[in-house]
């Protein structure tokens, strides 16, 4: 009936407590355990799992605060897989940049709260001393692949004993597959890398994966088929760094690298004497998977000097190589140092074309029945940062074209623009007024341009970007 008092309880101010109300309050207390190991008390998981899938993204980031329950909960598979079947993912913008020290840092964008989010640094990477055959090989090198400042990244390691250090990651590919980021190669300590790391947005952490089949740096990288494709950049050989015509092809499914033909490099056994063949060497200079196909545009370098061979098109189905449409090749315009930017939109392949000495940069969208490079906005108040190894950078967010680049006070910015109704505007209209009403809105004072979210930068600069829907 309830707690009885002893003399000797009463003395000393202790309680004793019946057997039945021991008894009620183990179970209670039991009951009440078993309640607090549940995401909400009171609700089976399942329910609670169905709430977490409705919030937005970014509120994860409080969420696994509560409890480790609630941070396994945020972090499982089963989260985001139960996302997809509700129609609740998100696609964030992942931005990799270099700070002042050399070191990679990657950024993610909510796009709907506008809000960046640090990811977690690149894992260092260590090596055994390799022989110095290497670096005396580099000296004589002046130049390989996608920046203007390239070679003087190269030649700036051997003024500075602790570049080398410094510098992994220098030249890395970047793709994204299967919801992860991958990053892939690149130089360090001198050395092309075959090493490939994923990012799982999940868990918020970096882990290496099955490495490529030979060490590559400034790769190309396209997606087709959930499947993530590397194409050519440069490697170690006898005579120095040599560019690359192989190319392979990584299934996230199994984890596991294959081989693909390698490019032909058609255009570069053209040349008309054996010493050209010699001075000039071929590389892939940027990629689009646009129409089901890998697009390689290609060029030969002899530094300083670029030149334009056109580009070769890989046919997953039939795993071969063609040629490039010659007005594909031709007309792809050209960012910096040859290198060859874009991105595909819902089935539409642009690139950007930089501004000149009479003109301001403009969109440009490729027309595949007529095999040319056609005007659709103009005024892209892209800045000419000199200095800059990437002074812009392409996003397909949220099934529209984004352009991410800096503005005068030094801020990474990240613009958007309607081209898609605008393009469908343009549809109607024959061939001769579209070319007429795209020249002027290339030249129209307008500003079509909007920014959509803003971070201090000061002298970071662009490398590389993707997008994720989680």
């Amino acid at each position: 009936m309830g707690a009885v008092f002893s003399r000797n309880s009463s003395r000393t101010g202790a309680i004793e407590v019946s057997p039945n109300e021991s008894c009620k309050r183990q179970r209670l207390s039991s009951s009440f355990c078993e309640e607090t190991k549940r995401l909400i008390p009171s609700l089976p998981d399942e329910i609670s799992l169905q709430i977490l899938a409705r919030l937005p993204r970014i509120y994860y980031l409080y969420v696994k605060l509560v409890s480790r329950t609630w941070k396994a909960a945020v972090m499982s598979c089963e989260l985001f897989t139960l996302r997809k079947e509700l129609g609740t993912t998100e696609e964030w913008l992942y931005l990799l940049t270099k700070v002042d020290d050399d070191k990679l840092l990657w950024l993610a964008l909510d796009p709907l709260s506008r809000r960046w989010q640090r990811l977690p640094p690149l894992p260092s990477v260590a090596f055994q001393d390799e022989s110095r055959k290497v670096l005396s090989a580099l000296q004589t090198w002046y130049v390989v692949g996608s920046s203007i400042k390239i070679a003087d990244v190269i030649r700036g390691w051997f003024g500075r004993k602790d570049a080398l250090e410094r510098m992994p990651f220098c030249g890395c590919a970047v793709g994204a597959v299967d919801g992860c980021l991958y990053v892939l190669g690149g130089f360090s300590r001198a050395l092309a890398l075959r090493r490939v790391w994923r990012y799982d947005p999940p868990t918020n952490s970096w882990s290496e994966v099955s490495p490529m089949s030979v060490g590559r740096a400034y790769c190309k990288t396209g997606v087709i088929n959930n499947k993530l494709y590397v194409v050519g950049g440069v490697t170690q050989g006898r005579a120095g760094l040599t560019p690359l015509q192989s190319a392979e092809v990584f299934d996230p499914r199994t984890g596991l690298w294959s081989q693909i033909p390698s490019m032909p490099f058609a255009k570069a056994q053209e040349l008309p004497t054996a010493f050209l063949a010699d001075l000039l060497k071929p590389i892939a200079t940027g990629m689009a998977s646009y129409k089901g196909k890998l697009f390689v545009p290609e060029s030969l370098y002899f530094w300083p000097f670029f030149v334009d061979i056109g580009g070769e098109i890989y046919d997953p189905e039939e795993n071969s190589w063609d040629e490039m449409p010659v007005g594909m090749g031709e007309g792809w315009p050209i960012r910096q140092a040859g290198t060859k930017l874009s991105v595909t939109v819902e089935g539409e392949l642009y690139a950007l074309d930089p501004s000149g000495a009479l003109e301001s940069a403009r969109i440009k969208v490729y027309d595949f029945q007529d095999d040319t490079w056609k005007v659709v906005v103009g005024n892209v108040p892209i800045l000419d940062f000199m200095d800059s190894e990437s002074p812009y950078l392409l996003a397909g967010l949220q099934r529209k074209l984004h352009v991410l680049t800096k503005d005068v006070n030094h801020n990474i910015v990240v613009l958007w623009a309607d081209v898609q109704k605008h393009l469908s505007s343009l549809s109607s209209l024959s061939s001769d007024s579209l070319n007429e009403c795209a020249e002027s809105a290339a030249e129209s004072k307008t500003d079509p341009w909007k920014v959509i979210a803003t971070r201090s930068a000061r002298s970071t600069e662009l490398v590389s970007c993707q997008t994720l829907e989680i």
